[in-house]
Protein backbone atom coordinates (compact mmCIF):
# COMPACT_ATOMS: atom_id res chain seq x y z
CA UNK A 1 0.00 0.00 0.00
CA UNK A 2 2.40 2.17 0.81
CA UNK A 3 3.94 1.79 -2.55
CA UNK A 4 0.60 3.01 -4.42
CA UNK A 5 0.73 6.23 -2.28
CA UNK A 6 4.07 7.22 -3.31
CA UNK A 7 2.84 6.28 -7.23
CA UNK A 8 -0.33 8.23 -6.13
CA UNK A 9 1.47 11.12 -4.76
CA UNK A 10 3.89 11.51 -8.18
CA UNK A 11 1.13 10.80 -10.25
CA UNK A 12 -0.42 14.49 -8.48
CA UNK A 13 2.82 15.71 -8.26
CA UNK A 14 3.37 15.71 -11.97
CA UNK A 15 -0.37 16.37 -13.13
CA UNK A 16 -0.85 19.26 -10.77
CA UNK A 17 2.69 21.27 -11.69
CA UNK A 18 2.03 20.91 -15.87
CA UNK A 19 -1.63 21.92 -15.15
CA UNK A 20 0.09 25.23 -13.80
CA UNK A 21 3.14 25.54 -14.98
CA UNK A 22 2.50 24.71 -18.90
CA UNK A 23 -0.25 27.54 -19.12
CA UNK A 24 1.48 30.18 -17.42
CA UNK A 25 4.26 29.61 -20.23
CA UNK A 26 1.75 30.38 -22.83
CA UNK A 27 1.43 33.55 -21.10
CA UNK A 28 5.12 34.51 -20.83
CA UNK A 29 6.82 32.81 -23.17
CA UNK A 30 4.92 33.23 -26.38
CA UNK A 31 3.20 35.34 -28.15
CA UNK A 32 -0.92 35.79 -29.32
CA UNK A 33 -2.05 34.60 -32.33
CA UNK A 34 0.61 31.75 -32.90
CA UNK A 35 0.41 30.86 -29.22
CA UNK A 36 -3.07 30.20 -29.06
CA UNK A 37 -2.89 28.01 -32.54
CA UNK A 38 -1.02 25.72 -31.04
CA UNK A 39 -2.31 22.26 -31.02
CA UNK A 40 -1.33 20.83 -28.01
CA UNK A 41 -2.06 23.37 -24.68
CA UNK A 42 -6.13 22.20 -24.51
CA UNK A 43 -5.18 17.96 -24.63
CA UNK A 44 -2.35 18.63 -22.38
CA UNK A 45 -4.40 20.10 -19.94
CA UNK A 46 -7.04 17.83 -20.66
CA UNK A 47 -4.98 15.42 -19.16
CA UNK A 48 -2.85 16.96 -16.54
CA UNK A 49 -6.41 17.49 -15.13
CA UNK A 50 -7.87 14.16 -15.75
CA UNK A 51 -5.18 12.92 -13.95
CA UNK A 52 -4.77 15.12 -10.84
CA UNK A 53 -8.84 14.21 -10.39
CA UNK A 54 -7.87 10.93 -10.83
CA UNK A 55 -4.82 11.03 -8.37
CA UNK A 56 -6.72 12.81 -6.24
CA UNK A 57 -9.44 10.93 -5.72
CA UNK A 58 -7.17 7.81 -5.41
CA UNK A 59 -5.11 9.26 -3.29
CA UNK A 60 -7.52 10.03 -0.85
CA UNK A 61 -8.75 6.34 -0.95
CA UNK A 62 -5.19 4.62 -0.34
CA UNK A 63 -4.18 7.27 2.37
CA UNK A 64 -7.49 6.05 4.02
CA UNK A 65 -6.55 2.67 4.12
CA UNK A 66 -3.17 3.05 5.28
CA UNK A 67 -4.24 5.19 8.26
CA UNK A 68 -6.73 2.54 9.16
CA UNK A 69 -4.60 -0.30 8.82
CA UNK A 70 -6.91 -2.27 6.60
CA UNK A 71 -7.54 -1.89 2.28
CA UNK A 72 -10.70 -2.10 2.49
CA UNK A 73 -11.27 1.00 4.77
CA UNK A 74 -11.23 2.56 1.75
CA UNK A 75 -14.43 2.03 0.68
CA UNK A 76 -15.96 2.58 4.02
CA UNK A 77 -18.04 6.07 3.38
CA UNK A 78 -17.95 7.49 6.89
CA UNK A 79 -14.64 6.85 7.20
CA UNK A 80 -13.58 8.53 3.99
CA UNK A 81 -15.91 11.08 4.77
CA UNK A 82 -14.71 11.59 7.91
CA UNK A 83 -11.09 12.00 6.72
CA UNK A 84 -11.73 13.83 3.43
CA UNK A 85 -13.43 16.12 5.69
CA UNK A 86 -11.90 16.84 8.76
CA UNK A 87 -8.39 16.21 8.39
CA UNK A 88 -6.03 18.86 6.31
CA UNK A 89 -4.70 15.80 4.24
CA UNK A 90 -8.43 15.18 3.26
CA UNK A 91 -9.41 18.58 2.22
CA UNK A 92 -5.67 19.41 0.32
CA UNK A 93 -6.92 16.30 -1.62
CA UNK A 94 -11.02 17.74 -2.23
CA UNK A 95 -9.35 20.72 -3.14
CA UNK A 96 -7.33 19.22 -5.90
CA UNK A 97 -9.92 16.76 -7.61
CA UNK A 98 -11.92 20.34 -7.40
CA UNK A 99 -9.18 22.24 -8.78
CA UNK A 100 -8.95 19.29 -11.74
CA UNK A 101 -12.77 19.39 -12.52
CA UNK A 102 -12.88 23.40 -12.83
CA UNK A 103 -10.03 23.42 -15.22
CA UNK A 104 -11.75 20.76 -17.37
CA UNK A 105 -14.65 22.24 -17.70
CA UNK A 106 -12.96 25.66 -18.33
CA UNK A 107 -11.08 24.04 -21.15
CA UNK A 108 -14.44 22.25 -23.21
CA UNK A 109 -15.79 25.91 -22.82
CA UNK A 110 -13.60 28.37 -23.55
CA UNK A 111 -11.64 29.59 -26.29
CA UNK A 112 -7.93 29.25 -26.33
CA UNK A 113 -6.10 32.52 -25.62
CA UNK A 114 -5.04 34.80 -22.56
CA UNK A 115 -8.19 34.52 -20.50
CA UNK A 116 -8.13 30.75 -20.51
CA UNK A 117 -4.20 30.49 -20.10
CA UNK A 118 -5.01 32.66 -16.99
CA UNK A 119 -7.49 30.70 -15.60
CA UNK A 120 -5.86 27.08 -15.48
CA UNK A 121 -2.64 28.92 -14.23
CA UNK A 122 -4.82 30.32 -10.83
CA UNK A 123 -6.38 26.62 -11.05
CA UNK A 124 -2.99 24.66 -11.31
CA UNK A 125 -1.27 27.12 -8.64
CA UNK A 126 -4.40 26.20 -6.57
CA UNK A 127 -3.76 22.67 -6.92
CA UNK A 128 0.35 22.82 -6.40
CA UNK A 129 -0.24 24.72 -3.45
CA UNK A 130 -1.87 21.74 -1.71
CA UNK A 131 0.34 19.50 -2.18
CA UNK A 132 1.85 21.63 1.02
CA UNK A 133 -0.52 19.82 3.07
CA UNK A 134 0.21 16.14 1.82
CA UNK A 135 4.19 16.23 3.09
CA UNK A 136 5.41 17.99 5.99
CA UNK A 137 4.76 21.86 5.46
CA UNK A 138 1.65 21.69 7.03
CA UNK A 139 3.28 19.84 9.90
CA UNK A 140 5.30 22.34 11.64
CA UNK A 141 3.62 23.67 15.12
CA UNK A 142 4.94 26.77 17.04
CA UNK A 143 5.96 30.23 15.54
CA UNK A 144 7.48 29.31 12.52
CA UNK A 145 4.58 27.32 11.17
CA UNK A 146 3.08 29.75 8.76
CA UNK A 147 6.84 30.66 7.57
CA UNK A 148 7.69 26.57 6.67
CA UNK A 149 4.46 26.52 5.29
CA UNK A 150 4.79 29.58 3.02
CA UNK A 151 8.16 28.51 2.07
CA UNK A 152 6.72 25.03 0.91
CA UNK A 153 4.19 26.54 -1.10
CA UNK A 154 7.00 28.78 -2.73
CA UNK A 155 9.07 25.88 -3.27
CA UNK A 156 6.01 23.94 -4.86
CA UNK A 157 5.26 26.74 -7.49
CA UNK A 158 8.55 27.47 -8.18
CA UNK A 159 8.94 23.74 -9.13
CA UNK A 160 6.01 23.70 -11.31
CA UNK A 161 7.36 26.83 -13.25
CA UNK A 162 10.50 24.92 -14.23
CA UNK A 163 8.91 21.56 -14.79
CA UNK A 164 5.17 22.88 -16.73
CA UNK A 165 7.94 25.47 -18.79
CA UNK A 166 9.91 21.84 -19.68
CA UNK A 167 7.00 20.20 -20.57
CA UNK A 168 5.95 23.12 -23.06
CA UNK A 169 9.41 22.98 -24.44
CA UNK A 170 9.54 19.47 -25.42
CA UNK A 171 5.87 19.83 -27.15
CA UNK A 172 7.07 22.73 -29.01
CA UNK A 173 9.80 20.37 -30.45
CA UNK A 174 7.89 17.88 -31.26
CA UNK A 175 6.14 20.61 -33.97
CA UNK A 176 5.61 18.81 -37.52
CA UNK A 177 7.10 20.30 -39.74
CA UNK A 178 9.95 21.82 -37.54
CA UNK A 179 11.71 24.72 -39.72
CA UNK A 180 13.22 27.87 -39.40
CA UNK A 181 10.35 29.72 -38.37
CA UNK A 182 9.62 27.28 -35.31
CA UNK A 183 13.03 26.94 -34.34
CA UNK A 184 13.38 31.15 -34.47
CA UNK A 185 9.90 30.76 -32.25
CA UNK A 186 11.71 27.93 -29.97
CA UNK A 187 14.88 29.83 -29.57
CA UNK A 188 12.64 32.85 -27.99
CA UNK A 189 10.92 31.34 -26.12
CA UNK A 190 14.09 29.76 -24.73
CA UNK A 191 15.86 32.91 -24.48
CA UNK A 192 12.46 35.11 -22.60
CA UNK A 193 13.07 31.85 -19.84
CA UNK A 194 16.25 32.45 -19.08
CA UNK A 195 15.18 35.67 -16.62
CA UNK A 196 12.23 33.21 -15.26
CA UNK A 197 14.41 30.46 -14.77
CA UNK A 198 17.03 32.32 -12.34
CA UNK A 199 14.92 33.51 -10.50
CA UNK A 200 13.30 29.83 -9.98
CA UNK A 201 16.26 28.91 -9.06
CA UNK A 202 16.89 31.31 -6.81
CA UNK A 203 13.36 30.63 -4.97
CA UNK A 204 14.08 26.71 -5.09
CA UNK A 205 17.30 27.15 -3.26
CA UNK A 206 15.56 29.75 -0.59
CA UNK A 207 12.76 27.73 0.36
CA UNK A 208 14.85 24.36 0.28
CA UNK A 209 17.45 25.97 3.19
CA UNK A 210 14.12 27.67 4.63
CA UNK A 211 12.19 23.67 4.89
CA UNK A 212 15.84 22.02 5.71
CA UNK A 213 16.19 24.26 8.72
CA UNK A 214 12.59 23.04 9.78
CA UNK A 215 12.44 19.66 8.69
CA UNK A 216 16.64 18.44 9.36
CA UNK A 217 17.93 21.29 11.91
CA UNK A 218 21.38 22.13 13.23
CA UNK A 219 20.93 19.06 15.20
CA UNK A 220 19.96 16.89 12.52
CA UNK A 221 23.05 17.45 9.97
CA UNK A 222 25.21 14.74 11.35
CA UNK A 223 22.77 11.90 11.02
CA UNK A 224 21.26 12.69 8.17
CA UNK A 225 22.24 10.07 6.10
CA UNK A 226 21.84 7.39 8.77
CA UNK A 227 18.16 8.23 7.83
CA UNK A 228 15.64 6.94 5.05
CA UNK A 229 14.22 10.27 4.17
CA UNK A 230 18.23 12.04 4.61
CA UNK A 231 18.90 9.25 2.04
CA UNK A 232 16.47 10.67 -0.05
CA UNK A 233 17.11 13.62 0.21
CA UNK A 234 20.46 13.66 -0.76
CA UNK A 235 19.73 11.81 -3.61
CA UNK A 236 16.86 14.23 -4.60
CA UNK A 237 19.44 17.36 -3.67
CA UNK A 238 22.49 15.18 -6.66
CA UNK A 239 19.72 15.31 -9.01
CA UNK A 240 18.66 18.63 -8.55
CA UNK A 241 22.33 19.77 -9.22
CA UNK A 242 22.05 17.55 -12.94
CA UNK A 243 19.22 19.62 -13.21
CA UNK A 244 21.01 22.92 -13.17
CA UNK A 245 23.96 21.28 -14.86
CA UNK A 246 21.74 20.43 -17.50
CA UNK A 247 19.72 23.95 -17.60
CA UNK A 248 23.11 25.90 -17.89
CA UNK A 249 24.10 24.14 -20.81
CA UNK A 250 20.57 24.72 -22.56
CA UNK A 251 20.87 28.22 -21.37
CA UNK A 252 24.70 29.83 -22.54
CA UNK A 253 25.63 26.97 -25.18
CA UNK A 254 22.58 25.36 -27.00
CA UNK A 255 20.38 28.12 -27.01
CA UNK A 256 22.92 30.68 -28.75
CA UNK A 257 23.79 27.13 -31.20
CA UNK A 258 19.87 26.96 -32.01
CA UNK A 259 19.85 30.42 -33.30
CA UNK A 260 22.89 29.84 -35.58
CA UNK A 261 21.17 26.55 -36.88
CA UNK A 262 18.49 27.88 -37.66
CA UNK A 263 20.12 30.58 -39.33
CA UNK A 264 21.87 27.77 -41.13
CA UNK A 265 19.79 24.96 -41.73
CA UNK A 266 22.37 22.84 -39.61
CA UNK A 267 19.85 19.94 -37.77
CA UNK A 268 22.47 18.94 -35.15
CA UNK A 269 21.92 22.48 -32.69
CA UNK A 270 18.29 20.85 -32.75
CA UNK A 271 19.44 17.11 -31.94
CA UNK A 272 21.25 18.34 -28.87
CA UNK A 273 18.74 20.69 -27.15
CA UNK A 274 16.19 17.64 -27.99
CA UNK A 275 18.60 15.29 -25.97
CA UNK A 276 19.40 17.77 -22.97
CA UNK A 277 15.30 18.35 -22.47
CA UNK A 278 15.14 15.17 -22.63
CA UNK A 279 17.65 14.05 -19.97
CA UNK A 280 16.16 17.38 -17.88
CA UNK A 281 12.95 16.50 -18.24
CA UNK A 282 13.91 12.94 -17.10
CA UNK A 283 15.80 14.29 -13.99
CA UNK A 284 12.18 16.36 -13.07
CA UNK A 285 10.18 13.58 -13.11
CA UNK A 286 12.91 12.21 -10.82
CA UNK A 287 12.65 14.60 -8.64
CA UNK A 288 9.12 14.24 -8.41
CA UNK A 289 9.52 10.75 -7.46
CA UNK A 290 11.67 11.41 -4.92
CA UNK A 291 9.97 14.28 -3.32
CA UNK A 292 6.53 12.18 -3.82
CA UNK A 293 8.37 9.24 -1.23
CA UNK A 294 10.15 11.82 0.97
CA UNK A 295 6.22 13.03 2.10
CA UNK A 296 5.61 9.70 3.55
CA UNK A 297 8.48 9.63 5.57
CA UNK A 298 9.33 11.02 9.10
CA UNK A 299 12.37 13.93 8.65
CA UNK A 300 15.60 14.04 11.24
CA UNK A 301 13.71 17.01 13.33
CA UNK A 302 10.79 14.21 14.00
CA UNK A 303 12.79 11.94 15.33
Amino acid sequence: MHAAVVALRLLQFAAAVVLFGAPLFLLYGLKAPARDALPWPRPLAIGAGLALCAGAVAGLLAQTAVMAGDPSAAWDGALLMSVGVETPFGRAALARAVAAMAALVLVLVMTPGRRLWWALSVLGAAAVASLAWSGHGAATEGPGSLVHLVADILHLLAAGVWIGALAAFGLLLRAKPFGVLQARALHGALAGFSGVGSAVVATLVLTGLVNSWFLVGPQGLARLAATGWGVLMLAKLAVFAVMLGLAAVNRFRLTPALAAGAASGDPAALAGLRRSLALETGAAVLVLALVAALGTLPPPAAA
